[in-house]
């Protein structure tokens, strides 16, 4: 830690303000005092020390709750407590309230200077652990958008070739050669599609995937939702069906991003179905949340994976599951979304009955006339 390290001393007792000033001073460190709790209180306020030392017994404001009002504030700061009243009972008070050590009066020079450099080099730990954290964060940001730029470019120029190939603008194709490369497409669609629910996972981590918040009408939304993914329900004979109640109430939200999150759960609605299946789609008030329900009548999910679905890459497999492409990052995505909107998802299902999720989002405050 910095030798200007800034240390602040609160306790009732002038003789051991002044002899811990002096000591921590003549150390090298930047060192204030205070008189009560109040007046310490708001001398970290403004000007927010390493490590403070804390009377547990002061008229006023107690050491206890000063501790708790401290981590408030900024919990990095270090509390030392100083007391000469100390029990295995205010101990263990002290470290839940964030106290870091504990100095029983009466303490020579030489103890109060070895436990404020190791409160100290703790501080010094943390600081060093959050620009470790922050300098992984970036790191990770960038790498991605280095893999979304060098990789989807070429990749959308790949397809685009074999399109031109595929339809004889590069010569005569057999059959074969046309099945061939239409299996190529399939496996750029599915690297493409995992290289963007990467990057939204890396948009949701960073706090970017639903920051545009605006007053929503879910009806309109979950019409286009159902309207865009009906061709897919169509290829694979499942009927979508949307029941909506009446008065529906507005939710706050990011349109783009509750689309992207309800548009995957449709989308695994309609993938993990049977021929002849259905997908419905219902919205109501229930409390003072909107309840959005997806349910279809597909293959289930097992009670051994259930607790597994929102996991991070993770798809159920089976015989019936084999032909069935994803990234195992839709349901992750649509969670971490509903969860930026204060809500929350849940999910029931029963092997060969269907499966049905339910998205609560708060209601908001006013409603769309």
């Amino acid at each position: 830690m910095s030798s200007q390290a800034h240390i602040l001393v609160i306790d009732d007792e002038e003789s051991i303000r002044d002899s811990c000033r002096q000591v921590l001073i003549r150390a090298g460190y930047a060192t204030e005092t205070a008189e009560n709790g109040d007046l310490g209180l708001q001398k970290i306020s403004q000007a927010r020390p390493d490590l403070v030392l804390v009377d547990l017994k002061m008229p006023g404001m107690g050491g206890m709750e000063l501790l708790e009002r401290i981590a408030e504030i900024d919990p990095g700061i270090i509390s030392v407590v100083i007391t000469g009243y100390a029990t295995i009972e205010s101990t263990v008070e002290a470290m839940k309230r964030n106290a870091y050590d504990f100095l029983p009066k009466p303490f020579t020079p030489d103890q109060l200077r070895i436990v404020v450099n190791r409160g100290l080099e703790r501080r010094k730990l943390a600081i060093e652990s959050e620009r470790l954290r922050c300098e992984k964060e970036m790191m990770k940001e960038n790498f991605v958008t280095l893999v979304t730029h060098q990789l989807r470019s070429p990749l959308a120029s790949i397809r685009q070739s074999f399109g031109v190939i595929r339809e004889g603008f590069a010569g005569d194709v057999t059959d074969k050669q046309k099945q061939m490369i239409e299996k190529a497409n399939k496996y750029l669609d599915d690297l493409m599609r995992l290289i963007d629910d990467w990057l939204d996972m890396s948009r949701i981590g960073s706090g970017r995937m639903a920051e545009k918040f605006e007053l929503l009408a879910l009806g309109p939304v979950l019409s286009d939702i159902l309207e865009r993914i009906r061709p897919l329900a169509e290829s694979r004979k499942v009927m979508l069906d949307l029941n909506l109640g009446h008065d529906i109430p507005a939710v706050s939200g990011d349109r783009e991003s509750l689309k992207q999150a309800i548009s995957n759960l449709v989308s695994n609605a309609v993938n993990y179905n049977h021929e002849g299946g259905t997908v419905t789609v219902s919205a109501a008030e229930q409390g003072n949340d909107l309840a959005i329900e997806i349910c279809d009548t597909g293959i289930g999910i097992s009670p051994d994976d259930l607790p597994f679905v929102f996991e991070e890459f993770f798809r159920v497999k089976s015989s019936q599951t084999r032909n069935i492409t994803g990234t195992g990052l839709g349901l992750p995505i649509a969670k971490r979304v509903i969860e930026a909107h204060y809500g929350r998802i849940t999910v029931r299902s029963e092997p060969g009955k269907g499966t049905t999720f339910t998205v609560f989002l708060p209601i908001a405050a006013q409603r769309i006339s």
